[in-house]
Formats: structure tokens, C-alpha cells, sequence
């Protein structure tokens, strides 16, 4: 819903029903990931994708009778046949759409929800899409420190409660399952969490050219960039374009501050950049000691990296603990400068969150993803 939300809010605030399909679940090559959003308006237009436009015609229809009806739809969408013009997915995947209308009476709470993503304040959307047919479209808003909506039972509220509250703390959407009165073990009941969490964050230690271009690159992929370096002649906004803030300071100390105020999680990224010991070193302590962030890479040559792993075990850290680092940094891409270099580094963390070898994909059989 994210990426359709200003579009939505628009006509929900004047009263103005939309469909709004969502893609709830996803299989084998699935062009889009569960969240994927598309609006057909009352006007009759067309907002966003769901599949990158393989189905976006059948579920534009889909929409245009949920909103003439109002009763919401689950559709799974699969493998096209023979002749390759029916509708469904060339690429062999399978994606679950639930397509509802969405006014100020369906989802009294999307001006509040609207409000908290454009806060960066977490919230999560928990809707049920399969199920009893009166349940269909109840939803749940979950906040941190509240709830809001039902679902027609208390039990599966508080189930419904437990897991969003869960998924939202790690930035994760997700379908879950339950018995029609939120039985843990049950079936018949299918809820759709839909996370809103803040982005996550991107640190890059080093004021260098090379941080300029990873800067860039972790806005484009949605993280919240922040660069750090001692030297203020370094740091400044001016030279860092992409990054959501410069910071002066010592970096092991900026580091251990924030992980310290609790701004540090499973989702950061962590890039050492200044390939000098008495940066590195320091920073990379507090590093690797955190309990438990999504990746750390340090720059430099093969030198350098011996250098500064054998100053860290000096240092008395553990083989498990230096098994975190990735250095020297990024994949083996030929890289040479900066901006390739970027693009390196970010190879190296998608296929280290996804669990991809970084091995060409024609090289490879069987599905391009593998979950």
C-alpha cells in the first residue's frame, strides 16, 4: 500500500471509494513481493502494479467489480497457458491478490495510517483475506503501544496483536494463519500484515568519494543514509548529496551511542569505508560485538584486511564475531570506480539478505528465486 498511498489518501479524503489490490502472497518467480499495490479510482484510473503488467488488466476488472459490488475478493493468479495471451504469469510464478474497497466507512483508520508512514512512525495493517465471509476486509491497526479495529473476536485480536507486533519490529509483511477464533494451531482464517516500519538504516564510516557513491546508492534502495567521519574539513553535507544526514564525530563512538539509544537493529548496514587503522579498528569492535545488525563490510586492499584482522584479534575478538565482516568489501564484480564499487557493495548485501550466491543466472537452473 506504500507505494499508492498518497493516490489513496487523496480520494479517501474526499469520500471517493477506490479498489485497492494488494499482493498477499507469492510463489516461486512472483514478479512483485507481498505489499505490492494497485488502485483502480473512481474515475476509472489506474494506480500502480501488482505483477509489472502481466495481470494488471484482469485485476483491474476485478477492482472495478469490487467496487460496484463492495464484497472483497481473494484471486490467485498462475502460470499462462499454452498460447501465452491468457492471463496469467509468463514467468512461471504465482501471486494471491485480495482486491477490497477502501472509503472512509471500509478503513475508517487510513488517514492515521497515511500519517504515521509519512512520519517514519511504525504501524502495521493486519486485514483478513480468507475466511468466513463476514470476517473478509475486518482489519486491525497495530501501533507499538496500541490497537485499533477489530476483528470480530477478541481472541484472534489479541493473536492478531502478538504477531503484527512482531513482524512490525523487524519491518516484515506477511500472511498468517488461524483457526475462525484466532486458534494458534487452526485453519480457515488467512490475515495479511502488511508493516509499515521506518527505513532501515545505512551507516557509512569514511568520508571518501567511494561513500559518496554507496550514499547514493543505499537512498536508492531505500535506506536511511548516514555518513560519518572525525574529520569536519571531510563531513560535510555538500560533498554527500544522497545522505539523510553527515555526522562529525569519532565513529566507534557515534557507533556505540547509537546502538546505545537503541537505533541500531537487525535491519542496519554497516559499511567501513576508510580503510585507515585508527578509524577502522575502533568502529569495527563496536561492530562486530553488536548482537545483531544485517551486515557489516569493510574497505581495502588484502593487505589492509590482514592488517586490521590481526589488530582486531589482538583486540580479543572471537573468530564467530570476526566471521560477521565482510572484507575485503562487496562482490567480486570487477568494480573499479566509485559508483561500481557502490554497485558492489550493494550485490553483496541483497544477496547476503536473500541468501544468493552472486553466481550468473544463466549459469544456474530451476527457479530465479528460490523463496
Amino acid at each position: 500500500m506504500r507505494d499508492v498511498m498518497d493516490q489513496l489518501e487523496g480520494w479517501w479524503k474526499n469520500g471517493e471509494p477506490a479498489a485497492l489490490a494488494t499482493v498477499v502472497g507469492t510463489f516461486r518467480s512472483a514478479p512483485r513481493q507481498p505489499g505490492a499495490s494497485m488502485l483502480v479510482g473512481p474515475g476509472g484510473e489506474a494506480v500502480g502494479s501488482v505483477s509489472g503488467g502481466c495481470v494488471e488488466g484482469a485485476v483491474y476488472e476485478l477492482g472495478e467489480g469490487v467496487l460496484k459490488d463492495g464484497r472483497p475478493v481473494l484471486q490467485r493468479y498462475g502460470v499462462s497457458d499454452d498460447d501465452a495471451f491468457a492471463v496469467g504469469l509468463t514467468c512461471g510464478g504465482i501471486l494471491d491478490i485480495f482486491v477490497e474497497k477502501v472509503s472512509p466507512e471500509t478503513f475508517t483508520q487510513l488517514g492515521q495510517v497515511a500519517e504515521a508512514v509519512r512520519s517514519e512512525s511504525p504501524v502495521a495493517v493486519a486485514t483478513i483475506v480468507a475466511g468466513p465471509e463476514e470476517r473478509l476486509g475486518k482489519r486491525l491497526i497495530v501501533w507499538p503501544d496500541r490497537i485499533d479495529g477489530s476483528s470480530g473476536s477478541s481472541r484472534l485480536d489479541d493473536a492478531i496483536h502478538d504477531d503484527a507486533r512482531g513482524l512490525l519490529d523487524v519491518g516484515r509483511n506477511a500472511m498468517l494463519h488461524y483457526g475462525v477464533d484466532g486458534q494458534r494451531r487452526g485453519e480457515g482464517l488467512d490475515v495479511f500484515v502488511e508493516s509499515f516500519a521506518p527505513p532501515p538504516r545505512m551507516i557509512v564510516f569514511g568520508a571518501i568519494d567511494f561513500a559518496a557513491a554507496v550514499a547514493k546508492m543505499g537512498t536508492f534502495l531505500g535506506y536511511r543514509v548516514t555518513v560519518c567521519d572525525a574529520r569536519p574539513v571531510f563531513a560535510t553535507a555538500s560533498r554527500f548529496p544522497g545522505a539523510n544526514e553527515v555526522v562529525v564525530e569519532w565513529p566507534h563512538r557515534y557507533l556505540k551511542a547509537e546502538a546505545e539509544a537503541g537505533r541500531i537493529d537487525k535491519r542496519t548496514v554497516i559499511c567501513v569505508l576508510t580503510h585507515d587503522p585508527k578509524f577502522d579498528v575502533p568502529v569495527l569492535e563496536v561492530a562486530l560485538r553488536l548482537p545483531e545488525v544485517a551486515y557489516i563490510g569493510a574497505m581495502g586492499s588484502r593487505r589492509t584486511h590482514d592488517d586490521r584482522l590481526a589488530r582486531l584479534v589482538e583486540a580479543g575478538l572471537t573468530e564467530e564475531e570476526l566471521s560477521r565482516m565482510s572484507s575485503p568489501i562487496g562482490l567480486d564484480l570487477g568494480a573499479r570506480t566509485p559508483e561500481e564499487t557502490a554497485v558492489s557493495i550493494a550485490a553483496e548485501m541483497i544477496a547476503q539478505h536473500w541468501g544468493g550466491s552472486g553466481a550468473h543466472l544463466a549459469s544456474r537452473e530451476g527457479p530465479i528465486h528460490s523463496h
